[in-house]
């Protein structure tokens, strides 16, 4: 009998994990693993890096191996989609899958990241507030959602390149900017949705200069980047006068709706705790 078992600590009967690439820095298998031990969930979550041309193949694994669950990230939560049974309306609205669950037979998607980017703002009069989004990416279509969904006065959308931001434009009804032009109308919310500033290659860039913005009373930046949990974006926005909104809201709220999507439970206090701990050593 090994130390685990003589512990009674359960053996691990279901495999969960994250996609991406790449993952180095992704911590969703500290948070779902603390969860699992937790509540005594005999469960494991695991960190595959697939590549892109490898996407197929391993949905091809996940129907063989009865992978239970996966959370997805860049670049995969478009692509995913022609690989799932059933497509929830959150995950269709947006465009987009973050979390993958068995029903029964069926593999579904659904978008976690819609409820998880919403969180913050419950108290906050989007209806009254126009934004800017900056990003186009699978997170991008999430926010862009969100904001359709909570009814957002007016939504203005860039990305870097001025083509990838296109297509989100149309589908959501928004209106698409030039990169240059960011700055010429004020936006009482600002958004982050790129990889500028996430730990890594990235890590000291941001999207938005906010000493060029107008400036606008009660406005605020969000950047949905987690890790670190303050970006240089957030730092200048808070120079500038904004409130501010972290990533870290947002991934532990789209985290936890999947874990209850999976387990029907909630993710317990310890591995919001520990999810501190790990951001608070980086």
């Amino acid at each position: 009998m090994n130390a685990s078992a003589q512990a009674g600590a359960p053996l691990p009967e279901q495999l969960y994990g994250v996609i991406g690439w790449p993952l180095s820095q992704s911590l969703s298998p500290l948070v779902h693993n603390t969860g699992f031990r937790a509540l005594g969930i005999p469960a494991v979550y695991l960190r595959w890096e697939i590549p892109p041309e490898g996407l197929g193949t391993f949905m091809d694994a996940v129907r063989l191996l009865n992978i239970r669950g996966c959370s997805v990230t860049i670049p995969h939560k478009q692509a995913i989609l022609p690989f799932l049974d059933v497509v929830s309306e959150a995950a269709t609205l947006a465009g987009a899958a973050n979390t993958l669950y068995w029903k029964e037979d069926a593999l579904c998607g659904d978008n976690t990241d819609v409820a998880g980017f919403l969180a913050p703002l419950t108290a906050v009069p989007l209806e009254r507030m126009d934004a800017l989004l900056l990003g186009a990416g699978g997170a991008a279509h999430a926010v862009a959602a969100a904001l359709r969904l909570r009814g957002c006065r007016q939504v203005r959308v860039c990305t870097p390149g001025n083509k990838r931001h296109l297509e989100l434009a149309e589908r959501f009804g928004f209106t698409s900017v030039a990169w240059d032009e960011r700055y010429a109308a004020p936006a009482g919310l600002v958004i982050n949705a790129t990889p500028l500033g996430m730990h890594g290659k990235h890590e000291g860039e941001t999207p938005y200069d906010f000493a060029l913005a107008p400036r606008v009373a009660g406005g605020i930046a969000y950047d949905i980047v987690y890790n670190p949990a303050e970006t240089r974006f957030l730092r200048e926005a808070r120079g500038a006068g904004r409130r501010c909104i972290d990533g870290v809201a947002m991934f532990f709220g789209q985290a936890d709706a999947q874990f209850r999507i999976w387990t029907g439970q909630a993710l317990p206090e310890a591995a919001r705790e520990a999810l501190g701990t790990a951001l608070g050593a980086r």
